[in-house]
Formats: C-alpha cells, structure tokens, sequence
C-alpha cells in the first residue's frame, strides 16, 4: 500500500508538467484574440491583401475547424471583391495533420486532468493528507518551471532549429514546407508569429505553476504554524 502511495504521488507530481503545458497549448489554439494580435503585428493584410475582418473570419474559421470533426477544411473569405478558398490542397493536408496534433493535446489535457482531480480528491476527502497533496503539486510546479526554463532558453538561443526539429518529429511528411509567396497559410502565421505564440504558452505554463505552487507553499508554510 505504502508503494502504490508513492507512485500515485510521483505520477500527480509529474503529470502538473504535461496537465499545464497541454492546457496551456489549448488555451493558445482557442485565442482568436492572439490570431488577431499576430495579424496586425506581422502586416498580414498588407502581404495578403485580404482585409482585415476577413481575416478575422478565416481566424474564426480556423478555430472552428480545429474544434470540429468535420473534413476538409474550406476557409472562404473575400478578396479583390471576389471569394476564394484560402487554402490550397498541400495546406488543407497540412492543416489535417495540425488538427490531429490538437486533438492529441486535448486527450493529454483530459487524461492529466482527470487523474490531477481524481488525486486531489482522494487526498482531500478520503485520506484527509492535505500536507502531502501540497508537497506534491509545490514540487510538480517547481519541476514544470525548471522544464519551461530549459526550453526557455532553447527557444531564444535558436528559435529556427527547434522549429524544424519539431516538424520534422511531429509530421511523416513535408506539406509543412510551405512557400511565403504563394501559400496563404504560411503568409497568415510567418516565423515571428510562431515564436510569439511559443512565448505565450510558456508564459500561460509558469503562471499557472506559479499559482499551483505558491498556493501550495502558502499552505504548508500555514500548516508548519
């Protein structure tokens, strides 16, 4: 019994790390506002030449898409006073593949969170050990923030190589390769919009260690008087 303790400790204490990052990509993938923010910074209308709300319903769309089961993707949006598809088939099977990452996501949010709850309830209620769920979500947070450092630094030391690392692992094939001067959706979300949106998942996962591990310190230095 005391080892089976042990291990459902260390799995909640580790499964803060994915349970954070996991709702933290989610979070980035559902912020129409932060499509609409990247946009603007990157003159997206200007390269495109499609207005602005245009390309605030295509970032809807976008949305819509990833949260749905429906196939294929079909974006139509106004240009030049005419509609058009704004993806090309190679985009369409890339945006598939994207998709599926998503939904892995949402799977590691729902399985981390499920089994993050189903502790924190037997700790809480059944076994009344409220130091030790304390001491286990303050570590997992530290070790989330240490994990978010490294990859912190990764990412502004060489930003590029990581990103085609990840490409490389994630897809089987190359319809990510896409060219600027003809695929909108590269035109839509160029390089600098990328590492943006990896800024703004690493701030959402240590502000959300952060509040995990300072309420959990906060309890257990009460605890201690």
């Amino acid at each position: 019994m005391k080892a089976f303790s042990i291990v459902a400790r260390w799995l909640f204490t580790l499964c803060i790390i994915p349970l954070l990052i996991a709702g933290s990509i989610a979070l980035a993938i559902n912020s129409q506002w932060f499509y609409e923010y990247g946009f603007k910074k990157y003159g997206v209308s200007q390269t495109t030449g499609i207005a602005s709300p245009e390309l605030k319903q295509a970032a809807a769309g976008l949305i819509s898409y990833f949260n749905s089961g429906k196939e294929p993707i079909n974006v139509i949006v106004i240009k030049d006073g005419k509609p058009f598809s704004l993806f090309n088939q190679k985009e369409i099977i890339h945006l598939k593949d994207v998709k599926d990452l998503f939904w892995l996501d949402y799977r590691v949010l729902g399985l981390t969170l499920f089994y993050a709850l189903l502790y924190a309830i037997v700790m809480l209620f059944w076994r009344r050990e409220r130091r030790q769920l304390a001491k286990a979500a303050l570590y997992g947070s530290g070790l989330t923030l240490l994990l978010i450092v490294l990859v912190g630094i990764g990412a502004f030391v060489n930003f590029d190589w990581l990103f085609l690392q990840f490409h490389l692992l994630s897809f089987t094939n190359n319809f990510w390769a896409l060219d600027p001067n003809k695929d909108y959706l590269i035109m839509l979300f160029p390089g600098g919009f990328w590492f943006d949106v990896v800024v703004y998942i690493l701030a959402l996962v240590v502000g959300g260690a952060i509040i995990i591990g300072g309420t959990s310190w906060i309890y257990l230095k009460k605890a201690r008087t």
